[in-house]
């Protein structure tokens, strides 16, 4: 898979990944869990780490950690994850409680959820940081309504990743928060890359343009993921999915050839974008 570089650090991370949100927030039955399974199995084989998740997101963190317990796979993840409550002890004590699900003593990524309190929760990141709990620090957000508070702390203060929504039809990051992302040298995670399926939906039935082989795509999820990561800001799409056939299509956008400045031009006039 098709790696890019986190700018604080030089470290290469793949460029899909999976989100947790609906698709691991299940009851932890067999039958689920064997699922899930072949959902992380599909995205390690791919070559894809990253993993996201929230304590907004139900059963998400619980259920990931028995995944990556299960199949030794805290060693091939780059686990992500969030803060998502007001004040100093509450988010402590919420963080800690993520640790404890994901059955880890190291989370690579966490993230101030939708900017909640954040000024509060940047501190107690920095110090984690610093002490080595966490490897990197972020913010996130997955409402273009919420871009003028996004890019007002990417200019104030030091991060090391922004998580944030685009796709080929929801193309307002380009405009100010990508390049922003590239000037700061913070790296990118994108949510809902695929429009929470909204951006398939709208292709649905259409054939696949013959050109799409150019870039080595055979389905129109492919297209529109290699449309976002090709982008030179973006490090990683984290599309969500519980269907291990969706992560494995979803992983291959990560592969072959990739789409240049024309290539995404003509992707998102095929797309409607």
């Amino acid at each position: 898979m098709h790696q890019k570089q986190i700018p604080s650090t030089g470290e290469q991370l793949p460029v899909i990944g999976c989100g947790t949100y609906r698709g691991f927030d299940v009851n932890p039955n067999a039958a689920a869990i064997a699922r899930l399974q072949q959902v992380l199995t599909a995205l390690f084989a791919a070559g894809g780490k990253v993993i996201d998740s929230s304590p907004m997101y139900g059963k998400a963190e619980a259920v990931t950690g028995e995944l990556l317990a299960g199949a030794n796979g805290h060693a091939k993840a780059f686990i992500a994850t969030k803060v998502w409550t007001r004040g100093r002890d509450a988010g402590i004590a919420q963080m800690e409680d993520s640790f404890r699900l994901m059955k880890t003593d190291r989370i690579d990524l966490m993230q101030i959820h939708n900017l909640v309190d954040w000024r509060t929760h940047l501190r107690t990141l920095r110090e984690w940081k610093d002490a080595g709990r966490i490897r990197y620090l972020g913010i996130t957000h997955y409402t273009a309504s919420a871009f003028a508070d996004l890019e007002a702390v990417m200019r104030a203060e030091r991060l090391d990743f922004v998580q944030l929504n685009y796709s080929v039809g929801d193309r307002e990051a380009e405009r100010r928060l990508l390049p922003l992302a590239a000037e700061r040298g913070i790296a990118v995670l994108v949510n809902y890359p695929l429009a929470s399926g909204a951006a398939v939906r709208a292709v649905k039935g259409r054939p696949l343009p013959p050109w799409a082989a150019e870039i080595d795509c055979t389905s129109w999820s492919e297209l529109l993921l290699k449309f976002v990561v090709s982008h030179p800001a973006v490090t990683c799409a984290i599309p969500g999915t519980g269907n291990p056939e969706h992560m494995a299509d979803n992983a291959r956008a990560g592969l072959g050839r990739m789409p240049d400045e024309a290539m995404r031009a003509r992707i998102a006039a095929a797309c409607g974008g």
